[in-house]
């Protein structure tokens, strides 16, 4: 369906926010680690999120369980949902938050590739080669065999293969659910992922004010992030205001520097334009297949 330029331009405008939104969450859960357990932390943001998510469902009186939560393609989807938050989180707690993000946006990459593989999916020779080359911008980043590679780094790339994964499965899910009870199916995996961290961990910690104020900022932040996403999803044609989610590493850097002091090396920034840049290239040809 084509939209007006105003609704794409309002699309835009929305999925910017909406990445500020996640980097800013994730600078509040990155500082809520350094005070208490991760499996702690993940726990509490996402019973809080799971909550704010069954409200908004319940308040569109729509179901907050729902038995196609329990269909094939949902259950695949926690799975990855699992699999990219417990290593994503890992992620930007033991290595830089700049680093973590960069990689992470090879994800609409790693979807177009395994729209092609698993849905069959047309992707032309340009997409293709824009996804080795997102990839071999991964690789710069990581930069493995070199003495500047970190292998918690590679915690980042499971989560962004998890991610995609959850992505991927989405487009499966049954069209019954909305996107506010997807996102309480993504809250719930969350406090899974949590729990058992929690429980591996095992040394609970009480939140003071401080902690507190941490997890309530990580949960605005997240919730409203996620209602800006869909927004922008709606709004605006996908080619449009998908490219905009690149702004989410923009803010990251910015975010990193100011809050942990974090200083991106050359490698990391060339390697993160070419995997934006590649990442744009791609939907940009996927905008053009549409139309032709």
């Amino acid at each position: 369906m084509n939209r007006s330029p105003s609704q794409n331009l309002r699309g835009a405008i929305f999925m910017t926010a909406s990445m500020a939104g996640f980097a800013i969450e994730d600078v509040f859960l990155k500082a809520a680690a350094k005070v208490m357990p991760l499996g702690q932390v993940l726990l509490i943001f996402g019973l809080c999120g799971l909550l704010a998510f069954a409200a908004l469902v319940a308040r569109r009186n729509d179901a907050v369980w729902h038995p196609a939560y329990l269909s094939r393609p949902l259950l695949i989807r926690a799975v990855f949902e699992v699999m990219g938050r417990l290593f994503y989180a890992l992620a930007f707690v033991l290595i830089p938050l700049s680093t973590a993000s960069a990689i992470l946006q090879a994800t609409p990459l790693l979807v177009v590739a395994g729209a092609a593989l698993v849905f069959g999916e047309t992707v032309g020779w340009r997409r293709w080669g824009a996804i080795l080359a997102g990839f071999a911008g991964v690789l710069v980043i990581l930069r493995p065999g070199t003495a500047g590679f970190d292998v918690l780094s590679l915690l980042a790339v499971a989560g962004m293969i998890g991610f995609a994964g959850r992505d991927l499965a989405t487009r499966a899910a049954p069209p019954v659910l909305s996107n506010l009870q997807l996102g309480v199916c993504g809250f719930a995996m969350l406090s899974l992922v949590g729990a058992g961290l929690a429980i591996v961990q095992g040394n609970w910690v009480m939140p003071g004010p401080a902690g507190w104020g941490l997890l309530t900022g990580a949960t605005l932040f997240g919730v409203t992030a996620y209602y800006g996403l869909t927004v922008a999803m709606r709004t605006g044609e996908v080619a449009a205001v998908t490219p905009f989610r690149y702004t989410r590493l923009v803010f990251a850097l910015v975010l990193g520097v100011v809050f942990f002091a974090e200083r991106p090396d050359l490698w990391t920034l060339i390697g993160s334009a070419v995997v934006v840049g590649s990442g744009v290239f791609a939907l940009r040809q996927g905008q053009r297949r549409g139309k032709n």
